[in-house]
């Protein structure tokens, strides 16, 4: 089956292409399109579900040229974060953000996102965190199914590990002695927020 998948993200794609095998996964960038809608939500639930239905709008345009091919193709999205118990939750729903001045559409890159957020944890004895992932499989505006998982873990002071991207490098998994960063990429999609996600929606399209 061709699924949609509401990113510009392409390690995200790399992600859920691993999750869901059997299936062919597209993104807007494919068909040379850019998508960024603008994410009004105040839960992660609420944004995936908005970036899903954009893209879905897109798809099913009449007379779309950029997404000729597509309208019976159902649609993914998610919005997943970083979450810390000593910053109130934060940076949450704003995690690819943090760090960036209102009105300004310049991201910090990922390691100096990171080291904001170390910077303004500091000391703190207080290091639970968890990446939390919610994820939407869209078939119509009213008809879609969604499920929201996390992965706990602690932050740790000082950056560790070259794989995955975003915040993985300061997300330590006690469990497993390493941070996110330092999973090899098939262990990660096994027990990511994302992965787990991934597989909630896959067994729900085996069950189609």
């Amino acid at each position: 089956m061709t699924i949609w998948f509401a990113t510009g993200n392409a390690h995200k794609r790399a992600e859920l292409a691993a999750i869901l095998p059997g299936h062919t996964i597209r993104i807007p960038a494919d068909e040379g399109a850019a998508f960024d809608p603008e994410e009004t939500g105040t839960s992660f639930a609420e944004n995936a579900l908005i970036k899903a239905r954009e893209l879905r709008r897109l798809t099913t345009a009449s007379g779309n040229g950029t997404y000729p091919h597509s309208s019976a193709a159902p649609v993914i999205a998610d919005d997943s974060g970083l979450c810390v118990d000593a910053l109130d939750g934060r940076p949450g729903i704003y995690s690819a953000r943090y760090g960036s001045e209102s009105g300004n559409n310049t991201k910090l890159s990922d390691p100096n996102r990171n080291l904001l957020l170390l910077k303004e944890l500091g000391d703190n004895p207080l290091r639970s965190a968890r990446f939390v992932c919610a994820m939407v499989l869209l078939f119509s505006e009213d008809r879609f199914f969604l499920v929201q998982e996390t992965l706990e873990g602690e932050i740790i002071r000082e950056g560790r590990g070259s794989g995955g991207f975003g915040y993985d490098p300061i997300l330590y998994l006690p469990e497993f002695g390493c941070t996110v960063a330092e999973l090899p990429d098939k262990e990660k999609n096994h027990i990511s927020h994302r992965g787990k996600a991934g597989r909630a929606i896959a067994k729900f399209l085996d069950g189609q």
